[in-house]
């Protein structure tokens, strides 16, 4: 089975997040302590919440591992919350405006928003984060590395390389509580948030991740819904609080003459054996992605996260039951989660990547998959010049 699918459960308070995830091939080495590095990193950066200080986030492998390898079967992973209290939480009947409150207690016909707010809230995306985490261990075997960070926060924009590797944003990025490459920037940040959080209010910001490493040839063109940019936009906008999804130039693309939006393309003999097979842009404005395929060059995804919509300050709302005005409460939340939104992003991109790959070089084992890429690539090296 090619086919890589990830599927969570789970509320908030309830007493776990599980996992499953299908499709995963065998033999993979599993980097737990990494994936659970991934998801304390989660549960970090300013402006978090007091919810963060209970939970001790660790993933728990309940089926498809033996001996810290996976063996092709379908994977569950387990996430304990610590604050379990999903029977006991009170009502809520004044819905929030920005939560899923109002429109999932119509939907399912009840003046309590618990439900929908329980299962709504992005206490899931420790799942998705797991999940990422898990498949950043097969991208590895493939020379795929992923990384995610704040590019904004507010007003505040950071300047960050486009030619920076991984490791010198990560060292970077990991120097600081706003996870930005950009130090100075991340002063900024944190004033910005510190200022809100006075006030009571909330912020939002941008984050971005970027692949390096991947190969031409990932996704298709041959039907709308295999195309990668498309499900890199679909499954990035499905991350809560996530309301604008750019690839490469994005929205700027719109304002500029093609001349100064595409890529123009040479050959570099001495890249034949790297993932653009000698077939190299100076420019990335397309993202790395062009026809709904990966070009060789690093993709490049940003995200527009809406400030958190709980406030302390509260904001004018109904009561479902009276049909009267009353002021939205206050659930314990954060001040600022872009950080925590990049590290999210980050493993979103980095599972739909990871199921793009397993769609080309398809395989029950590493092994199988490690061999359909070798095979790949020589075929590619017999093309034009090469053969």
């Amino acid at each position: 089975m090619s086919t890589l699918t990830l599927r969570t459960a789970g509320e908030s308070h309830g007493p776990a997040l599980t996992v499953l995830i299908e499709g995963f091939p065998a033999d993979v080495t599993i980097d737990l302590d990494w994936i659970n590095s991934e998801l304390r990193r989660r549960q970090g950066g300013y402006g978090r919440g007091g919810r963060m200080r209970i939970e001790r986030d660790e993933a728990v492998f309940l089926a498809g591992v033996r001996l810290g390898r996976t063996t092709g079967a379908p994977i569950v992973i387990q996430i304990v919350n610590r604050d379990s209290r999903l029977d006991t939480a009170p009502p809520l009947e004044n819905p929030r405006p920005g939560h899923a409150d109002l429109a999932g207690a119509i939907k399912w016909l009840t003046t309590d928003c618990r439900n929908a707010l329980e299962r709504a809230s992005a206490r899931e995306t420790a799942g998705r984060v797991a999940g990422g985490a898990l498949a950043a261990c097969l991208l590895r075997e493939f020379g795929i590395e992923v990384i995610g960070f704040v590019s904004a926060v507010g007003a505040v924009q950071g300047v960050i390389a486009e030619t920076a590797t991984t490791a010198e944003l990560t060292a970077a990025r990991d120097a600081n509580e706003m996870y930005t490459p950009d130090a100075a920037a991340a002063e900024q940040m944190i004033a910005h948030v510190r200022k809100a959080k006075k006030a009571g209010d909330t912020v939002g910001g941008v984050v971005e991740a970027r692949a390096l490493g991947v190969p031409i040839g990932l996704g298709s063109c041959a039907s709308w819904e295999q195309k990668l940019d498309g499900r890199l936009m679909r499954a990035v906008g499905s991350v809560q609080a996530i309301k604008g999804v750019e690839i490469g130039l994005g929205f700027e693309a719109a304002r500029r003459p093609g001349s100064a939006v595409h890529d123009a393309i040479r050959f570099d003999a001495a890249q034949r054996g790297g993932p653009s097979f000698g077939f190299v842009r100076d420019t990335n404005r397309a993202g790395g992605l062009e026809g709904g395929m990966t070009n060789g060059m690093p993709v490049v995804v940003r995200a527009a996260m809406k400030p958190i919509a709980t406030l302390v300050q509260g904001m004018d709302s109904v009561n479902l039951t009276t049909l009267a005005p009353q002021r939205s409460d206050y659930e314990r939340s954060d001040v600022c989660a872009v950080p925590a939104a990049s590290v999210v992003v980050q493993h979103v991109v980095g599972f739909e990547i990871c199921a793009a790959l397993r769609e080309k070089f398809g395989g029950d084992t590493l092994g199988e998959m490690l061999a359909a890429r070798d095979h790949y690539f020589a075929a590619v090296q017999r093309l034009g010049g090469g053969g």
